[in-house]
C-alpha cells in the first residue's frame, strides 16, 4: 500500500514539475507570433521594399497590427531585428568555421556567406542602409584573416592567397547574388566552386599587387548582415 501511494505521489510530483517548467501559453503565443511576424516581414519587404507597411506585414503574419507594434515599435525596429538576426547567423558561422581543424574553415565560411546572401537578397538593400556594428565588423575581419592563414598553412589554398583576396571574393559573390535575384538563385554556388578551384591552384596566383589592409578599410569599414563581408 505504501509503495502504491509513494509511486502515485511521485507521478503527481513529476507532472506538477513538468507543468511548472512548461512555458505559459501566453509566452508560447508570443514566441510564435514573433516568428510569424519575422517570416511575413521577409516576404513583404522582399516584395515591396521600403514601401512595405506594418499593416501588410501583420496581415501576412495572420496577426493584428497591434500585435506587430507591441513587439516592434516601428518598421525600422523590425528591419533592425532582421539585421541583428542575419549578423548573428554569420558570426555563428564564423565561430563554427574557426572551430574546424581540417583547414576547410575558410571554405565553410564562404559557403555560409553565400547562403546568407541568397536568403536575404530580396531585401538586402534595406539591411545595407542600417547602422553597422563595429564589433561585428572586427570579428569578421579577424575570422577572415585567421581562416585564410590557416587554410594556407594546411595547404587547402594557395599560400599566396591573402585575406584581401578573400574579401574581394565575398564582395563579388554578394554582387552576383543581388544581380541574378530569383532568376538563378543557386548560381553563386557554381561561382564559388570555380573560385575555390582557382584558389587551390599551385604557383603564382597573379602578378598584380593585392589590396592592402588600408585600401580595404577605406572600401568596406564594416560588416553588415553578411552583405559587406568585412
Amino acid at each position: 500500500m505504501s509503495t502504491r501511494v509513494s509511486t502515485q505521489e511521485g507521478r503527481q510530483a513529476s507532472t506538477q514539475g513538468a507543468l511548472q517548467h512548461s512555458p505559459p501559453a501566453a509566452r508560447r503565443d508570443a514566441v510564435r507570433n514573433y516568428h510569424r511576424i519575422l517570416a511575413a516581414a521577409r516576404e513583404v519587404l522582399g516584395e515591396s521594399g521600403a514601401e512595405a507597411s506594418m499593416e501588410e506585414i501583420a496581415a501576412r503574419a495572420g496577426v493584428g497590427v497591434g500585435t506587430v507594434y507591441r513587439r516592434f515599435a516601428s518598421k525600422d525596429a523590425l528591419i533592425d531585428e532582421l539585421l541583428r538576426l542575419a549578423v548573428a547567423e554569420i558570426l555563428s558561422a564564423a565561430e563554427n568555421a574557426l572551430a574546424r581543424t581540417d583547414g576547410l574553415g575558410l571554405e565553410a565560411l564562404l559557403r555560409a556567406l553565400g547562403q546568407s546572401f541568397a536568403e536575404h537578397a530580396r531585401y538586402a538593400s534595406l539591411l545595407l542602409r542600417r547602422p553597422t556594428d563595429p564589433a561585428a565588423a572586427r570579428r569578421m575581419r579577424t575570422a577572415i584573416d585567421l581562416l585564410t592563414a590557416r587554410a594556407a598553412a594546411a595547404g587547402t589554398v594557395n599560400p599566396g592567397l591573402t585575406a584581401g583576396d578573400v574579401t574581394v571574393l565575398i564582395w563579388a559573390m554578394r554582387g552576383l547574388v543581388q544581380a541574378i535575384g530569383e532568376v538563378a538563385p543557386g548560381a553563386w554556388q557554381r561561382f564559388l566552386d570555380i573560385q575555390l578551384a582557382g584558389m587551390r591552384t599551385p604557383g603564382p596566383l597573379s602578378s598584380a599587387t593585392p589590396m592592402s589592409s588600408r585600401q580595404l578599410s577605406k572600401l568596406a569599414p564594416c560588416c553588415r548582415a553578411g552583405h559587406r563581408g568585412t
